[in-house]
């Protein structure tokens, strides 16, 4: 975070501090990361009980889709919400918030009898999902010094896919359970959510939220473990001095002339990371792979290996997005998913499966994916944004992000339906071009940049 704008916290030489505090930031930041583990598991849990609760509450595509989607609708209105309350009652709190909401969910969604309570349990797991989704890496952006940021922020898209495959494994599990099979699926997220809730007891709050609320005395004990080399003192007159003009950034300004660039910017990578059709394969992959001939259990398996992937593709985003840099993971993304859609839409077209082929190209689908957009566009989000707007440019940029999700969910199961599977990965194929173009042309590099620096490739004077 910028030290010398109002709310950014203070930035920090992480290269010269002791190991201790170095593992004091790793872990922390890898509990607030957590966040993202349950953020993959609730929403992926959906994909092994599309079959089960079809059945049940005699879904057709249109109902299927709003089922699969609706908890988007909460993720939208959790990140409207996220900025006022991390602000208010601080970002620790916040993600014990979402933890509550998080089990509340997987238990309600897993008892409900009829259609409605479980779309309302859905959508108040999406509450905490959304909420999680800008609060988490906020959280680990404000902790963690600039040499390391990139890959600590990136710990939050490993967790996101992490929990994405115990969701899988789950699924698994509970597959052979009989008829009430899917209730067991969703009530499982009730465990991931309590080690969660259990593991932020022992994390402090930030500094920067602790100074602003006039905490000074706790943020100092903070400060002492995460400055390194530079005297406490100069960090907190820092992080005070960037709140002298701390006023309230209303949305006008927001979108005046001074912020809608880089508010435009973080709204666009937003969006192209959802509008490429990854969630459509993560909750959909087992439909998919049933296209192809295999049955419940095998599909359920071939899912689980693209959640493997998704895992390894993404330690390789933590290793390479301070070294490569943001804008080109996420070009070379964009160009190797396209590839992958097109490969997997032709597969489809001339309904050729043998050879494990269209698993082939999902899997470099998934793992391109994972290796840049997945894990680079919540760490670019996390840093573009100046602190005096970035709350409330957060929570839009996010929005948009879960309102572009909610569409290609909703949208999937009717599009596969009307136009078939081919004309619908070549749809998302489209997507990856537009992507391409839009980030070649607007997206800046923010590699090795303190967040003074960032700040001026978008901004050159703060009004």
């Amino acid at each position: 975070m910028r030290a010398d704008h109002p709310g950014l916290p203070v930035t920090v030489a992480y290269a010269n501090t002791p190991a201790a505090d170095k593992t004091f930031i790793s872990l922390v930041s890898f509990v607030a990361a957590l966040g993202g583990l349950l953020f993959g598991f609730d929403t992926a849990i959906i994909s092994g009980t599309i079959p089960y609760i079809s059945s049940y509450f005699q879904l057709n595509e249109y109902m299927l889709g709003w089922s699969v989607s609706s908890i988007l609708i909460g993720c939208a209105l959790g990140a409207m919400l996220a900025g006022i309350m991390a602000d208010r009652y601080g970002r620790r709190i916040s993600l014990m918030i979402c933890a509550v909401l998080f089990a509340v969910s997987g238990i309600g969604a897993g008892l409900s009898d009829q259609l409605y309570l479980f779309i309302i349990f859905r959508l108040t797991g999406g509450l905490g999902v959304g909420a999680a989704a800008m609060v988490s890496p906020m959280y680990i952006a404000e902790i963690a010094p600039p040499k390391w940021r990139g890959r600590l922020v990136a710990f939050y898209q490993m967790a996101i896919v992490i929990g994405i495959l115990l969701a899988y494994f789950s699924n698994y599990l509970f597959d052979g359970l009989g008829v009430n099979n899917w209730r067991w699926m969703f009530a499982s997220q009730a465990a991931p959510s309590l080690l969660f809730l259990l593991l932020l007891l022992a994390v402090p709050e930030t500094p920067r939220w602790l100074i602003m609320k006039g905490r000074k005395g706790e943020a100092e004990k903070i400060l002492k473990k995460i400055s390194g080399n530079i005297p406490v003192e100069k960090a907190v007159g820092e992080i005070e001095e960037s709140f002298q003009h701390a006023d309230k950034v209303s949305i006008k300004q927001l979108f005046s002339k001074t912020y809608l660039p880089v508010l435009v910017i973080g709204i666009m990578v937003a969006i192209f990371q959802q509008v490429t059709g990854i969630n459509s394969i993560i909750y959909y992959a087992p439909v998919i792979f049933k296209e192809t001939g295999l049955d419940s259990s095998s599909s359920l398996m071939q899912t689980i290996i693209i959640g493997a992937v998704n895992v390894v593709a993404t330690f390789g985003a933590i290793l390479l997005v301070d070294i490569i840099g943001r804008k080109k993971l996420l070009l070379t993304g964009c160009v190797l998913m396209g590839v992958s859609l097109v490969a997997v839409g032709f597969c489809f077209h001339y309904k050729y499966f043998d050879n494990y082929i269209v698993l082939i190209f999902m899997l470099l689908y998934v793992a391109a994916f994972g290796c840049t957009l997945g894990a680079v566009v919540w760490v670019y989000l996390s840093e573009i944004f100046p602190n005096r707007v970035r709350s409330l440019a957060l929570s839009i940029a996010t929005l948009a992000l879960w309102l572009a999700d909610f569409a290609v969910t909703l949208t999937f199961p009717v599009m596969t339906k009307q136009m078939g599977t081919a004309s619908t990965m070549f749809v998302y194929a489209i997507f990856c071009a537009a992507a391409f173009l839009y980030m070649l042309l607007k997206v800046k590099e923010t590699k090795g940049k303190s967040l003074e620096e960032i700040e001026s490739l978008f901004i050159a004077e703060i009004k």
